[in-house]
């Protein structure tokens, strides 16, 4: 009598179980396929390939709304003017203007963008740069580099420096948009040979402290550029000074 009592009480608690679960749900697929008389192993396979299933309709909904945002040409105003340095009388792109060009265009296929500090050390930040759709899938971008120490900035104002840098490459870089020559606003595109300079200079840094030094001023003078062409190859050339340097210890 016993046995019978147990065994209804786990009828009853599926039946109530299978009354909660919203139609469709993996709580509901796995209560049927228990009721078919499938093993553990067989629903947890199941579920895998649901999974799998789910994961790439995301990405294909993704890869069509985020072609569709492509189509929309989005195209950023260069708001900052340069005042001073060898990059006088050019513009570059603030954060906010990246922005304001591409938020209107993602919202309307779907997209969204958000950042996340992924690595926070004295000496180094790391930005990412999330792109997700409301299917589900995401895409990320990250990027890093030191506390913008520049003129007159105190610990704190150093790191929100290279974090709204970094925010604004990483979303430029996710979002595939074209480095330059957006809109000059008239002028003559920005001459990124100025990298040149600063890659000679990191690869005859003679010490550590002098590499560092060189990246931190090169980043700040070439973030004028608003390239991420010029960035990258200036992080390059010190990422390969750093191990020739190290190499030498």
């Amino acid at each position: 009598m016993s046995e019978i009592i147990e065994m209804e009480q786990r009828e009853s608690a599926v039946a109530t179980q299978q009354d909660q679960a919203p139609a469709g749900s993996p709580m509901a697929m796995a209560i049927a396929a228990m009721q078919s008389g499938m093993s553990p192993e067989q629903i947890g396979a199941m579920m895998d390939l649901q999974d799998r299933y789910n994961a790439t309709q995301a990405k294909k909904l993704y890869d069509e709304a985020f072609a569709a945002f492509k189509a929309e040409a989005v195209r950023i105003i260069k708001g900052k003017d340069v005042s001073a340095g060898p990059l006088k009388g050019t513009s570059y792109a603030v954060l906010n203007d990246v922005v304001k060009a591409v938020t209107p265009a993602l919202s309307k296929h779907g997209l969204s963008s958000s950042w996340k500090l992924t690595r926070d050390e004295p000496d180094w930040m790391e930005i990412t740069c999330f792109l997700r759709h409301v299917g589900g899938h995401e895409e990320s971008v990250s990027m890093g580099g030191p506390p913008d120490a520049g003129p007159g900035r105190n610990a704190i104002q150093a790191r929100a420096s290279t974090k709204t840098y970094l925010e604004r490459y990483t979303l430029k870089a996710i979002t595939g948009l074209s480095e330059q020559d957006d809109d000059t606003d008239g002028r003559a595109p920005i001459d990124t040979s100025i990298v040149d300079d600063w890659v000679s200079a990191a690869e005859g840094a003679a010490t550590m402290d002098e590499l560092d030094q060189t990246w931190k001023d090169g980043l700040k003078e070439l973030g004028k550029t608003d390239s991420l062409q010029v960035y990258e190859r200036f992080k390059s050339a010190v990422s390969a000074a750093k191990k020739r340097l190290e190499a030498k210890k």
